[in-house]
């Protein structure tokens, strides 16, 4: 496929998206332009990232340590990185310094190590805590009622700022399945902020290609889309 077929077909896909995004949108009240669309890029070549941004997309995530670091040689600092993936302690040296956000937070130890490398590098480390609402094995993220204990620790961290939750619903046909689990971490969020002193969460990181006009309707505030836009 010719690069410009390529570009074209990535307009299409985002134009489009965005415009089921907006009507989503216009149905719950609330302003697209308040949400935050991730290209999530796991799959895609630092190419395909250039070519993705030239379209409006100015967010990406990525999964894995490595791969980012090796796309950010190439692209820098022209677009905004997030960490999407499940993030080893050893790892944040690496990812630290590039993201801007890191969605996957679910292990104190993990954010005691977040906080020192973005201490180093004289930063506030945004980041959302990962939970694993639908309790599938398969799926990182700490359980729904961890989450007190947790914001109660990290309040301590100064160089990190807890902004908001993440999720990912069940892979399944079950439509109020997947409404359920969004549903029960705006739910989660809400909680937190009327009972932590100090904790101001704003973001749902919740919502894929499957499944995010349900995020939406649900109070998702950043969608991770990626074969929607890349394929």
């Amino acid at each position: 496929m010719s690069c410009l077929v390529k570009e074209i077909k990535y307009k299409n896909n985002i134009d489009r998206l965005k415009k089921d995004i907006a009507e989503t949108c216009l149905k719950t009240g609330v302003n697209p332009d308040e949400i935050m669309l991730i290209a999530a890029s796991k799959y895609a070549n630092a190419e395909q990232i250039e070519q993705v941004s030239r379209f409006g997309i100015d967010d990406f995530g990525e999964n894995r340590a490595d791969e980012l670091i090796d796309k950010f040689r190439i692209i820098g600092n022209k677009v905004h990185w997030h960490f999407i993936g499940h993030l080893q302690s050893r790892k944040a040296k690496l990812v630290v310094p590039i993201v801007d956000y890191i969605h996957s937070i679910d292990r104190l130890s993990t954010l005691e190590k977040v906080d020192s490398e973005a201490f180093k590098n004289n930063k506030i480390q945004n980041v959302l805590l990962e939970i694993n609402i639908s309790g599938e094995e398969t799926k990182f993220g700490m359980k729904p009622e961890e989450l007190a204990l947790f914001l109660n620790e990290a309040v301590r961290f100064k160089n990190v700022k807890v902004k908001g939750l993440m999720t990912m619903a069940p892979f399944t046909g079950d439509v109020f399945a997947i409404r359920n689990v969004f549903r029960s971490l705006n739910e989660l969020l809400k909680y937190a902020n009327r009972n932590f002193k100090g904790i101001n969460l704003k973001e749902l990181s919740m919502g894929m290609s499957n499944d995010f006009k349900i995020a939406l309707e649900e109070g998702a505030t950043m969608l991770r889309i990626g074969s929607l836009i890349f394929l």
